[in-house]
């Protein structure tokens, strides 16, 4: 069986009366794709942000590689293993490529003792960081644009861009919401592509409203609605839920 790297248990966040997320459990497991989707807000991207500390839960539990996670800060969680991606691309423009995901790199490096001398350190010099930017770019498929400025890539590369970022940390887990968005179909097909590459030593979480992309990668399938889930399981079984259908698909039986 496939290792489970985060499991949420019971999760509940509430804005004043409003329950926003209600009683939601999920485990990610490696080598798995578990997609989330569901009517806009149906608490997709409430979960998100709870699992990756931006919120911090009503009631329920978070645990993140065997390390109980729950109200941590998202820097803390980041540095024990997650990696998210967000609706909107969150890169910075004016860097090349290399530079934008250097900078996601050297976050996890590991320092002395404050010592002034090391300020005055070349970010060129840093082997290991270099080592992690170059893995990262790779795995993204960016090698041939490395260099190029990020304002100046296509949409679709700025995507891969963000998803070569949250590599450089070196997560287990990912949580990647609606990478597809805003994509041709060759961009798509090229970001369905590299999913299918991450999930081999990751879990990944897919918040994704591109039904037809969802349901190549899913291997677990959750369904949102109002907060709830609805529905969860094998995407096949899913699909052919009655209260799915009539809740979210648009089907009839």
């Amino acid at each position: 069986m496939s290792q489970v790297l985060l499991s949420a248990q019971h999760l509940t966040k509430r804005f004043g009366g409003l329950a926003a997320v209600n009683d939601v459990s999920v485990d990610l497991l490696r080598d798995r794709i578990h997609a989330v989707i569901g009517p806009n807000g149906a608490g997709k991207s409430t979960l998100t942000n709870l699992l990756s500390g931006d919120l911090s839960p009503t009631s329920g539990s978070i645990t993140l590689n065997g390390v109980d996670t729950t109200g941590h800060s998202p820097e803390s969680i980041s540095r024990l293993g997650l990696g998210r991606s967000y609706q909107k691309t969150n890169i910075f423009l004016p860097f090349t490529v290399w530079d934008n995901v250097r900078l996601a790199a050297q976050s996890r490096q590991r320092h002395a003792p404050w010592n002034p001398l090391r300020w005055l350190q070349s970010a060129a010099s840093m082997k290991a960081v270099n080592a992690r930017c170059e893995r990262a770019i790779e795995l993204a498929g960016l090698t041939h644009r490395q260099q190029a400025v990020a304002a100046t890539i296509s949409h679709g590369e700025q995507r891969q861009l963000e998803v070569a970022m949250t590599l450089a940390t070196e997560p287990t887990v990912l949580l990647l919401d609606e990478p597809l968005a805003g994509m041709g179909q060759a961009e798509a097909e090229r970001m369905i592509e590299l999913l299918i590459k991450l999930k081999k030593n990751h879990a990944v979480m897919l918040v994704e409203h591109d039904m037809d992309a969802v349901f190549t990668l899913a291997d677990q399938l959750t369904v949102m609605l109002n907060g709830q889930v609805i529905a969860s399981g094998k995407p096949a079984e899913v699909r052919a839920d009655p209260v799915v259908q009539a809740a979210y698909l648009g089907e009839e039986r």
